[in-house]
Formats: C-alpha cells, sequence, structure tokens
C-alpha cells in the first residue's frame, strides 16, 4: 500500500498494491498496521455510500464542526472522480488552500481527508459509486459547507456542473466561513 502526502497537510492518496492475473485483481485497502505506521486513524464510526448516475455532477464542500470533525477515508468503488478538499483549520499550514486528486475504481485508489477539512467530488464518467468511512456520526447539527463554485477557492472542476443539488448551491463561500479550531 502506497501512501502519497497531499498538498494539504495529513492528507493522502493511498493507492493498493493491486495483484492481478486472468480471475481479475486483489488488493488490500485498508490494514491498521500500515495505517497506524503513518499516524493515520484506524478507528472507523461510520460507513456510507454514495451512487451519481450522471458524469460532471458535483457533491460537497461538506464537513463537521467540532466537536464532531470527522477524519474521511473515500474509495472509489465504480468509475472515476476528481476528489476535492479544501482545509479549514485555524492555524494549518495548508490553511485556505484547495487539493484535488482523481480517484479510480480499477485502481482501487483512495483518499484520506484529515478533520477540519471540507470535501467534495465531481463525477468524471456516469455511474460513480463512492464508499466513505467516517471517524465520527453523522451530526446534522454540527454540518456545514462550502459553496462549490466560490471564486476565492476556484476549484477547477475538469467538466461543465451538469448537476449540483439545491443544498450545495446555498452553501456559503470560503470567507464566510469561521475556521475550524481542533
Amino acid at each position: 500500500m502506497k501512501f502519497d502526502p497531499l498538498t494539504i497537510d495529513g492528507a493522502y492518496k493511498i493507492s493498493p498494491k493491486l495483484l492481478q492475473d486472468g480471475r481479475g485483481s486483489f488488493a488490500r485497502v485498508f490494514c491498521s498496521d500500515l495505517f497506524s505506521a503513518q499516524g493515520l486513524n484506524c478507528h472507523w464510526k461510520q460507513m456510507n455510500v454514495s451512487r451519481t448516475a450522471q458524469a460532471g455532477t458535483v457533491r460537497g464542500m461538506h464537513f463537521q464542526r467540532p466537536p464532531f470533525c470527522e477524519i474521511k477515508l473515500v474509495r472509489c468503488v465504480a468509475g472515476l472522480i476528481l476528489d476535492v478538499i479544501v482545509d479549514l483549520r485555524k492555524g494549518s499550514a495548508s490553511f485556505g488552500q484547495v487539493c484535488a486528486v482523481e480517484l479510480c475504481a480499477d485502481k482501487m485508489e483512495m483518499l484520506y481527508v484529515p478533520a477540519g477539512c471540507a470535501h467534495g467530488f465531481q463525477t468524471l464518467s456516469d455511474d460513480v459509486e463512492l464508499h466513505y468511512l467516517h471517524s465520527q456520526d453523522y451530526r446534522p447539527d454540527h454540518e456545514g459547507g462550502l459553496l462549490p463554485t466560490d471564486p476565492e477557492l476556484a476549484i477547477a472542476w475538469p467538466r461543465a456542473i451538469s448537476n449540483l443539488s439545491e443544498r450545495d448551491q446555498k452553501h456559503p463561500l470560503f470567507e464566510q466561513v469561521e475556521p475550524i479550531i481542533l
């Protein structure tokens, strides 16, 4: 398993070692010993699944406020996405930075999102499915979001946005969101 640090402090793109033969492929996508050796979370409280039919759809940018800030481990199990993180942590060396990586189901890649960061993605293919592990339970009274089209963030969505929920369209701009203190 390969852990590639990203430009957001504490974020990683994780690529498992694929073993392939005539039957298909196999990979270990989680190992507590390997995650612990990297100083990463190994205790997950919740797992969610999202399925998105249409390429170009954007979901996000979502986060939870203290004391329920969550670490996420996101795996693309069908299709291709651009996965995006924005650092909201006050005092972080990467505060306000945007980091984007492609995740491909065929490569079984994952994104490790540290607590205090907003997360979202754009589908780059039709029929995308994501699995998310969360270190905290979902608390609707502590949820927050950023407007995915905020000009200050300048997220370079690779496709025209074909679908964005009404809720995500109403999220505030980055400058209107109070930084997160962990």
